[in-house]
């Protein structure tokens, strides 16, 4: 369950860390004092994805005639097939540094994910990827948590030292506290910034909690209006399915296995188009989930990766024929299949005529990337 901005922000100020003045409006005309009173002003659409700036929800207004102008345009415009409902209002910041610092969970490892970076505001995935010197990870036992001593260490191999690493580690552990109070698959501040007047401020937030913690936190239970229409389709076929840029339509079993599927696509350079899990309860619908993932007009292959435990891998096979041979699969489709019905999963995919059929995902995953790249 995501998070919107403000809601992250109001988090973040019940826990502590210093997030600066702002207000949500849902209505031009409520933010006309406050506008006034702050210019110049940053007013930021709140929707439940990224790429807001390049969208144009995010803009900065030097003078109220400014603000009414941008407000007007940025209110009920959509990103990513999301209306904006709501807007963000907060005096423009004067940056003098842009830090990041983020938890996740590492489910392959049982642990949770520290990673701090000197340098913010940019996509930490890729800058791990073109400089992992310049991003500080560190794997925290469950059990033990993280201390100030674990925290203040972190900051200093980013670089920082002196009052500013002491005041970074304290920040740093109350997003922990964040991360594990509200059982959180995400916690972040991409950027944590250092102003020109030495202060440092939480300019973003970005939470997502797990969906089954969800029913702990009712008051950030979304509308359904909150996603696309696909995802829509996908909760009333009981599917997880989140939608995201890419080409390269993504099934696996099991929501780790999805994230490390991400993963090799992005490392090879692709560029996944959703997330899409079909395990548990939901394994015997993978023809469902090929039709859910082609309704995206973006999606120019199929990379499926399943490992076979509970989720049988020979009943998702037989799913996945079943979309091949009914004609529903017009694009490349590449599979990479172990475990449990692995065997006679393969045999049902050969027999239906797949060729793309592997047993290495990582070579799975530079095949479809390969493929979409002629």
């Amino acid at each position: 369950m995501k998070l919107f901005e403000f809601e992250g922000k109001k988090i973040f100020k019940e826990k502590g860390i210093p997030v600066g003045d702002f207000i949500v409006i849902d209505d031009r005309a409520q933010g006309e004092e406050f506008a006034k009173n702050n210019l110049p002003l940053v007013v930021k659409a709140q929707v439940l994805s990224g790429g807001r700036g390049k969208a144009g929800g995010i803009k900065i207004a030097e003078t109220i005639e400014d603000y009414r102008k941008y407000a007007g345009e940025i209110m009920g415009m959509e990103i990513k097939d999301l209306e904006v409902k709501k807007l963000l209002l907060e005096p423009k910041i004067q940056i003098d540094r842009e830090i990041y610092a983020g938890f996740t969970i590492d489910r392959s490892k049982a642990k949770i994910v520290l990673m701090f970076s000197g340098s913010g505001g940019i996509d930490i995935e890729e800058l791990a990827k073109t400089n992992p010197d310049a991003v500080v990870t560190l794997d925290i036992d469950i059990l033990e948590g993280l201390n100030m001593s674990t925290a203040t260490e972190v900051v200093g191999l980013a670089g920082f030292e002196g009052k500013e690493q002491e005041d970074l580690a304290e920040i740093v552990l109350k997003l922990y506290k964040v991360f594990t109070e509200y059982e959180c698959q995400v916690a972040e501040i991409n950027p944590l910034v250092i102003t020109s007047d030495g202060e440092i401020v939480a300019a973003d937030a970005r939470i997502a909690i797990y969906e089954e913690a969800a029913f702990k936190h009712p008051e950030f239970i979304k509308e359904d209006d909150t996603y696309t229409a696909l995802e829509k389709e996908a909760h009333k076929q009981d599917l997880g399915y989140v939608q995201m840029d890419g080409n390269i339509g993504v099934i696996g079993n099991g929501a780790g296995l999805n994230m490390a599927t991400l993963d090799i696509l992005t490392y090879f350079n692709g560029e996944p188009a959703n997330f899409l899990e079909v395990s548990g309860r939901t394994y015997h619908k993978s023809e469902e989930a090929i039709k859910l993932v082609l309704s995206n007009p973006k999606v120019k292959v199929i990379f499926g990766n399943f490992f076979g435990c509970i989720s049988r891998c020979d009943v998702i096979a037989e799913g996945l024929a079943r979309a091949v041979e009914n004609g529903v699969v017009k694009v490349p489709l590449v599979i990479s299949m172990r475990g449990t019905g692995a065997k006679e999963g393969i045999e049902t995919l050969k027999k239906a005529g797949l060729k793309e059929i592997y047993e290495d995902d990582i070579g799975a995953g530079r095949r479809a990337v390969e493929i979409l790249k002629g």
